[in-house]
């Protein structure tokens, strides 16, 4: 499957499907971040399984490199899907996890649905 453009709660995603091309470095991260310029896209909707096993180590740095290159191009990044095996594994990510919620860059959910409530939030 390709990626699609949806809009969610007024805001236009650029969505990964689950069975899309991994995001393994900052390269692919570059090129996804491109996409979605390209395509007129404000957030990413990136399934959790498009993911490495290393994003979830936080002391891969893999990580901070992709999220670092979302933020250089104020573009959202919004990794969907579940992911409480590799928070229960680590505190490090589980604060990862919480204070990127709270922010407005990067955000773990569970599914698109939680991504277009989050979205419509004045």
């Amino acid at each position: 499957m390709t990626d699609t453009i949806e809009t969610l709660a007024g805001t236009p995603v650029l969505v990964r499907p689950p069975d899309g091309a991994p995001v393994r470095d900052e390269r692919d991260a570059t090129d996804l971040i491109g996409e979605g310029w390209y395509r007129g896209a404000e957030w990413v909707l990136l399934p959790a399984a498009c993911l490495s096993e290393d994003f979830f180590r936080l002391r891969t740095r893999l990580a901070g490199d992709i999220v670092q290159k979302f933020v250089n191009y104020r573009m959202g990044l919004a990794v969907v899907g579940d992911i409480s095996h590799h928070v229960e594994a680590s505190d490090s990510l589980r604060d990862f996890v919480r204070e990127s919620n709270r922010g407005t860059q990067l955000w773990f959910l569970p599914d698109a649905e939680a991504l277009r409530a989050r979205l419509a939030r004045p």
